[in-house]
């Protein structure tokens, strides 16, 4: 991927009032190699560039057009981990990507230039990280560990690859306009590119109240399917553990006191999947900063386990593959607002070959070869759509 087609700025959660101003002002990534404290050092690179972000309580300034809008926030699976003190897991299949990356933005009044011409497109056939007889195998070894007492659940996740030709960017484009991507977008730097089509909000601030919408659970988008995850005592158990664990998440970060749940097991719709999600928030706590929000939320609850130092773990010694872009953050973030998306339904692309990851929250009662099956369901329409 030498070059990428020049598009308007699509990162998920930008404002839409101003996409079409936006132009790139300072870039900063991170990789483990790098050392330092990430999550302060994130921090501290928005405030030497207008983003002060060290007391997510303060009301939120006046929107300036001269002034810096906002940035893009990725971080990735791994680098969460490696907040918490965990194990990053298997190396990455795309050490293209950095595992941080800031993208400051401010505005402008040239238009951006019409995209460039992108050549044919063609995507190979997708070769699996991993045989789906060893993906059962991983679900099996969690059960084991949850019936040892090791853990509650756990995530598995297995990652599969494509060669391709021409420019990526467009393929990534086609993923935000998938039904439900609440987080459609791209996030684009030098020989890499991620494209977002989740539906879920990791962190979201507004108006000095934190809110996280985990989901957990899926069936058909059927009747019949609807039915059937309303009604299931393992999806609902499954869904109310990582609701459990997302509010002692935001606890750490919240008034005290001030943590909800708003609204617990909704189902709602993913292109051809019904999935169950709750709404949970809190009062933001006087003087948090981003840093400590990063730290306290990353990575996931729903796409790692309960107790999460315990099953990061699990994924380490599980995954034989790294998470790369996927099961990480990735949004807009600006003094008073910080809406962050889940990297689920995401795919990446460096120089050679598209990258794309799937799976699914594994306890007792889980069937090794359905969670395999419900994988690939979440995967299909990522896939369909890079294919165009």
């Amino acid at each position: 991927m030498d070059t990428l087609s020049v598009a308007e700025i699509d990162v998920p959660a930008a404002p839409a009032g101003c996409r079409r101003t936006l132009v790139e002002r300072a870039r900063w990534q991170w990789r483990p190699s790098d050392g330092g404290d990430p999550a302060a050092d994130v921090q501290e690179f928005l405030a030497a560039h207008g983003l002060p972000l060290d007391d997510l309580a303060r009301p939120a300034p006046e929107h300036h057009p001269d002034g810096p809008c906002g940035a893009a926030l990725y971080v990735s699976a791994a680098a969460g981990a490696l907040l918490t003190g965990a194990p990053a897991g298997a190396p990455t299949p795309a050490p293209a990507l950095p595992e941080i990356a800031v993208v400051v933005y401010g505005h402008t009044a040239a238009p951006p230039p019409p995209p460039s011409a992108a050549g044919a497109w063609r995507l190979s056939d997708w070769r699996e990280s991993w045989t789906p007889a060893r993906h059962a195998e991983a679900v099996e070894a969690v059960r084991q560990a949850i019936g040892r007492g090791d853990v509650y659940q756990v995530n598995v996740v297995g990652h599969a690859a494509a060669r391709y030709t021409g420019d990526p960017l467009p393929a990534l484009t086609r993923l935000g306009a998938l039904p439900g991507a609440r987080y459609g977008g791209t996030l684009t730097g030098p020989g890499w590119a991620i494209g977002c089509a989740s539906p879920e909000t990791l962190i979201e601030l507004t108006d000095g109240r934190l809110v996280t919408r985990p989901i957990k659970g899926t069936r058909p988008a059927t009747t019949a399917g609807a039915r059937e995850l309303r009604a299931s005592a393992k999806e609902r158990a499954e869904h109310v553990m990582i609701v459990d664990l997302e509010r002692n998440d935001l606890a750490r970060v919240a008034r005290t006191g001030t943590v909800r749940v708003d609204q617990l097991f909704a189902v709602r719709r993913w292109c051809d999947l019904w999935q169950a999600e709750s709404t949970i928030s809190a009062v933001v706590a006087d003087g948090l900063g981003l840093a400590d929000l990063l730290r306290a939320v990353c990575p996931g609850g729903s796409v790692t386990g309960a107790p999460k130092r315990a099953a990061l773990e699990q994924i380490a010694a599980l995954e034989p593959v790294g998470r790369g872009a996927g099961m990480g953050a990735l949004g807009w973030v600006a003094p008073g607002r910080i809406d962050l998306g889940l990297t689920i339904r995401t795919a990446a692309a460096d120089a050679e070959r598209l990258h794309v990851w799937a799976g699914g929250g594994i306890t007792w009662d889980s069937d090794p070869w359905a969670e395999v099956a419900e994988a690939a369901a979440k995967s299909r329409p990522v896939r369909a759509a890079l294919a165009g």
